[in-house]
């Protein structure tokens, strides 16, 4: 049986997946949605000393707890990090890695770093690279305001009550997390794995994906790989509220392997 492994990104948890679930289960796959230390419903765990290897090993342990043939690890905004970092440890146990509406993290590189070297200019940018300014008592960065969320979030098809349960259950973010640099081996560019870009108001899809791959960039290079396949969702950042069906079939495509591989002369 295949099993999903889902990491949520920064201030939610688990319970962004709820409406996912159902349809991954139906389809006969387990689901395993994990909440991060300091998020969620641990948001009572978070401390100054939470950081990045802490949300690793909260996913190599839901990995290691899972009764599974196949583990289908997704990793969704921020949680691709620790989603990574976890699938660096338990190579043999993956048998995808899915990176959705998600950044591609780098060895030596923090989510901040990325977001200083990579990320287009603007106030989306700005807020992220404020993190530290925002932080309470040096460490923990509050939840957007529903305000924010709106301005800041992406939320293309979510409902206003999608809104409202996602500034309700919102929680503050420790920082060091997204300040630490991850560490990871080449063993995890190795790895099957499928990317899944929400292309309403996002900066990346697949044509895109294809130049940076024609253009030589090294960083990229094995994603024209015959193990790694592509996917657009019609949608904002928040797939999981404005089309959790339609994602959730993109998953099960994912783990069975299908979706758009980019061509071997684009590669070249």
């Amino acid at each position: 049986m295949t099993t999903f492994v889902l990491v949520s990104g920064g201030h939610t948890g688990g319970w962004i997946w709820r409406d996912v679930a159902p349809p991954l289960r139906a389809a006969g796959a387990g689901v395993h949605a994990v909440t991060l230390t300091g998020l969620g419903d641990r948001r009572h765990l978070a401390g100054p000393e939470t950081d990045l290897e802490t949300h690793i090993e909260d996913v190599v342990q839901a990995i290691d707890h899972v009764d599974a043939d196949e583990v289908v690890l997704v990793g969704y905004c921020y949680g691709i990090y620790p989603a990574v970092g976890a699938a660096d440890r338990r190579t043999e146990r993956i048998a995808r890695l899915v990176y959705l509406d998600s950044p591609l993290p780098q060895d030596g590189r923090s989510m901040l770093d990325q977001v200083r070297e990579l990320m287009p200019a603007g106030p989306a940018r700005e807020r992220m690279l404020g993190m530290a300014e925002r932080a309470e008592d040096g460490w923990r960065v509050p939840a957007p305001t529903p305000e924010e969320w709106r301005e800041h979030g992406n939320l293309a098809g979510v409902s206003p009550e999608g809104l409202a349960r996602i500034a309700r259950l919102a929680s503050p973010m420790p920082l060091g997390p997204a300040a630490q640099r991850l560490r990871i081996s080449e063993a995890v560019a190795a790895l099957p794995m499928s990317g899944v870009f929400c292309t309403v108001g996002g900066t990346t899809d697949i044509a895109a994906l294809e130049a940076l791959v024609a253009s030589g960039m090294p960083l990229v290079q094995h994603l024209a790989g015959p193990g790694a396949t592509f996917f657009e969702l019609a949608t904002g950042h928040w797939p999981m509220f404005s089309t959790p069906d339609e994602l959730a079939g993109v998953l099960l495509r994912a783990a069975a392997g299908e979706g758009h591989r980019l061509a071997a002369a684009t590669a070249a």
